[in-house]
């Protein structure tokens, strides 16, 4: 009887702890499933600010710090824009002065906690950036999704979605360099962002069915006059782009792909924003399999596949060494494997989605001579 009584409690022990590492799993695989448009991604750390002067603010001495380039620095109630590291400009060794170029929403006040975004911008292309836009829905799989359209005199639009972590606020970075250019510009919502429906299950699926969203985007596009598109897509957007042209149906009028820091393994991203909320790593397998499991009833297939190896329109890659979330080799590897097709521009310490941000001169001489014989 005490032999049953100790396997018994044995075997309770193993199901009570495969239980928790499985609940342990599953909350690790929310990091991406359930990563809130407008927020930063665990792989971003909060930043104290320690003083404000003209032109200038102090931040607590970290990596993401001493990024180069430009970039938004938002707090809970804050919002602005903050230029390169003011070199020979130091508060004392525990601190990294920035330029300091304007506080869009808010203050910025000595013990605010505050991230570094890639997005320079808030509100909408007209309050934002002066330019004339007109607020649009587009007909969704799931209900109307709002979107600004930005005309041109161009035949040739270019549809600017967001990815993970962001809302179409990213897109307008690229929106002034765009429209001096003459590109009309869409950018989309899509499900689970602010105004739009939500996913059936309330969660990201790394492109695998927003895609469809962006689907219809091109839909309306083409149905308003355009003769083709450009995919401009930004991290899970850059997944969307790969999706759409792999599947759509209107694919023969995608003219060419813009990826920026493109997811291009979902596995690689959860672990990477799993370990990033300290999940241990003997548990990173069981938030693959649990993102697996939630999301793939709602998926096309398998969520890890890709299309990358069969992009058939010119295709430009930006991407660099210093993004964490997704994997720059996989960049690498694909431009190499399709060099008639990809072309690689590589920028150095850029974080996720941040590329333009680092290196904006680069990034928009890269998009111009892209674009111009697309156009």
């Amino acid at each position: 009887m005490r032999t049953v009584r100790a396997t018994a409690a044995a075997v309770t022990a193993v199901i009570g702890a495969g239980a928790a590492a499985v609940a342990a799993g599953r909350l690790a695989s929310d990091a991406a499933l359930k990563a809130p448009p407008g927020r930063p991604l665990p792989t971003e750390p909060r930043l104290t600010v320690h003083a404000t002067a003209a032109g200038q603010v102090s931040l607590t001495r970290d990596l993401a710090a001493l990024r180069p380039g430009r970039y938004g620095l938002t707090g809970d109630d804050s919002h602005a824009v903050v230029g390169p590291v003011l070199e020979g400009v130091s508060d004392s060794a525990d601190t990294v002065v920035r330029r300091l170029e304007r506080v869009v929403r808010g203050t910025l006040k000595p013990g605010d906690r505050a991230w570094l975004t890639p997005n320079l911008y808030v509100g909408d292309p007209g309050t934002a950036l002066g330019l004339d836009h007109t607020d649009i829905e587009i007909s969704g799989e799931l209900g109307p999704l709002p979107a600004w359209f930005l005309p041109g005199v161009r035949d040739t639009w270019v549809i600017a979605v967001h990815g993970l972590g962001a809302t179409r606020e990213h897109p307008m970075n690229v929106m002034e360099f765009l429209h001096r250019h003459h590109c009309p510009i869409l950018a989309p919502s899509y499900r689970g962002d602010p105004g739009a429906p939500r996913s059936p299950d309330g969660l990201n699926h790394f492109g695998e069915t927003e895609w469809r969203d962006l689907d219809a985007a091109i839909r309306h596009a083409l149905d308003a006059g355009a003769r083709q598109v450009v995919l401009l897509g930004w991290s899970t957007g850059a997944t969307m782009a790969l999706r759409a042209e792999a599947r759509s149906t209107l694919r023969d009028r995608i003219a060419g792909l813009v990826l920026d820091s493109p997811v291009l393994s979902w596995e690689s991203t959860l672990r990477a924003l799993a370990a990033a909320r300290r999940t241990p790593g003997a548990l990173l397998p069981l938030a693959v399999r649990a993102a697996q499991g939630r999301t793939g009833r709602y998926g096309d297939h398998h969520p890890g596949t890709t299309e990358a190896e069969h992009i058939g329109v010119p295709t430009l890659i930006v991407h660099g060494p210093g993004d964490v979330v997704a994997p720059w080799r996989l960049s690498r590897r694909l431009a190499a494997a399709q060099p008639n097709t990809v072309t690689l521009l590589t920028v150095e310490d850029a974080p996720h989605g941040a590329m333009w941000n680092a290196d904006q001169d680069a990034y928009e001489e890269a998009l111009r001579r892209f674009l111009t014989p697309l156009m």
